[in-house]
């Protein structure tokens, strides 16, 4: 029988995986998505990486998908002298937004609206809020007195966070736009839209997808207490979510973080949209061969929580063991994945929506496998729409999914549970059905006598919602 975990594993591109020999180990350690991060590398890099992941796809009969991670309106402080200064607490300093070398009486801020957005009594958090700054005073135009109430040493381009402030800079940059033409171009599956605040962020970037006439799907990620605010219409417009703790934990509280993170992930699985949880998971693991056990929790909470994906940054980006980081993941995964309280969420379907014929079907398929003991679900979809609903109620049976739409198998690839096969014919419905049991036997997914359900439409030429429920044995 073969083994495959349900929770997808997500790890940034970066130095350490440019050798496509290391990342075909990730692939078969169990690696799901390729994150490329915009903040950092150049389009040549990202087009060797793409088609590096592309060929290892083809070689190994994978679907490993790509997401554009989009930098967003980051804030940063400017070049400091000698990459080194100490800001002293209860000293004064200047913030300008004219370019100059920094040092402990002025910086230089990336953000040229600072003077006329920033109030006075406001807080400045600078590198991940290791130093703290309050605003004494602004002229409105290029420069802010602030004092330092906890000092530490700066070193160059560190990110700036305004916990307070209304920012007025666009969700979408100059360079994110031009990024987003490259990832569109480059057929990217999805695309992470940074520091959203509302859900007009999300709609603005869906509509330069559709307009471009491509297929990318969208995920905010939640870093900004405005984000929180708006949460749920947020979860309701974009495609799915990724907790990014780095950010979120230094814009709020960070105690507020872990049952945010809980509350976010239990709303995403009820209407069915992809949650990532991101930030720090093994961050250890950048240096060290081995996980913290505080990370193992972590990482183990995470899919207790039933999040669909974990992420990696720079423990696969530019750490030292890449590999090892996704097989100390997946063994996490796998031992949480044998208890059974992580599965079963279901929720009944709403009436009176035009999916509810779909979603019944989904609900009652994944409610008669749990109490019929199913070993698997297999299901066709054109859309992907059906996927995504059979594994928000998190069954136990295995997820498989055909469809001859052969681009959507590496969307699904972020998707809890989800195992996804190109199929193109759409025969009788029985014979279809015989097909595609007959199919996941030889790969030894399934063996004689095991029951599972299909679910379909009728007429299959007709690709319609789905509206079919069969229970049937192998074999």
């Amino acid at each position: 029988m073969n083994h495959f975990n349900r929770t997808k594993i997500v790890a940034t591109m970066g130095p350490a995986t440019a050798d496509a020999r290391v990342l075909e180990e990730m692939f078969n350690e169990g690696l799901d998505i390729c994150r490329i991060n915009f903040s950092h590398g150049d389009y040549e890099a990202v087009k060797k990486n793409v088609s590096t992941i592309r060929e290892l796809n083809k070689k190994l009969n994978r679907h490993v998908g790509i997401l554009g991670d989009l930098q967003g309106p980051k804030l940063r402080i400017g070049l400091v002298k000698n990459n080194n200064v100490t800001l002293e607490p209860g000293k004064e300093i200047i913030i300008t937004t004219k370019e100059c070398e920094g040092d402990e009486n002025c910086l230089y801020i990336t953000y040229p609206q600072f003077p006329q957005d920033v109030k006075v009594g406001e807080t400045v958090l600078i590198d991940d809020g290791k130093l703290h700054l309050k605003v004494q005073e602004t002229n409105g135009k290029d420069e802010v007195r602030c004092t330092i109430t906890v000092g530490g040493i700066l070193s160059s381009k560190k990110g700036v966070n305004l916990p307070n402030t209304k920012i007025s800079l666009p969700c979408l940059t100059v360079k994110d736009i031009r990024d987003l033409e490259f990832a569109l171009e480059q057929d990217f599956d999805w695309i992470g839209l940074s520091f959203v605040r509302s859900v007009t962020d999300v709609v603005e970037l869906k509509d330069i997808i559709r307009q471009n006439g491509k297929r990318a799907k969208v995920i905010a990620k939640i870093e900004k207490p405005e984000a929180i605010r708006d949460i749920d219409n947020i979860i309701d417009v974009t495609d799915g979510i990724m907790v990014a703790r780095g950010d979120l934990g230094v814009e709020l509280p960070m105690e507020q973080v872990p049952l945010l993170q809980k509350m976010i992930v239990q709303k995403c699985i009820q209407v069915g949209k992809p949650v990532i949880i991101a930030t720090q998971m093994m961050e250890s693991m950048i240096t060290s061969y081995t996980p913290t056990r505080a990370e193992v929790n972590d990482v183990a909470n995470a899919v207790m929580d039933g999040a669909d994906a974990v992420m990696l940054s720079a423990e696969t980006s530019v750490g030292k063991y890449p590999v090892k980081v996704i097989e100390m993941m997946r063994r996490i995964i796998t031992q949480v994945e044998e208890v059974d309280s992580i599965y079963y969420r279901e929720h009944a379907p709403n009436l009176k929506t035009i999916t509810y014929i779909t979603d019944s079907i989904c609900f009652n398929a994944c409610n008669l496998a749990h109490q019929a003991g199913v070993q698997a679900i297999i299901s066709m979809t054109n859309s992907g729409y059906t996927a995504f609903k059979l594994a928000s109620h998190r069954p136990k049976a295995h997820i498989f999914i055909f469809t001859d739409n052969e681009a959507l198998l590496s969307t699904l690839s972020l998707v809890w549970g989800i195992r996804g096969f190109y199929y193109n014919k759409y025969e009788s419905t029985d014979d279809t059905i015989t097909d595609l049991k007959n199919y996941i036997r030889t790969l030894g997914l399934v063996k004689d006598d095991d029951l599972v359900i299909n679910i379909a439409s009728m007429p299959m030429k007709d690709k319609g919602r789905t509206n079919m429920m069969k229970l049937s044995y192998v074999g």
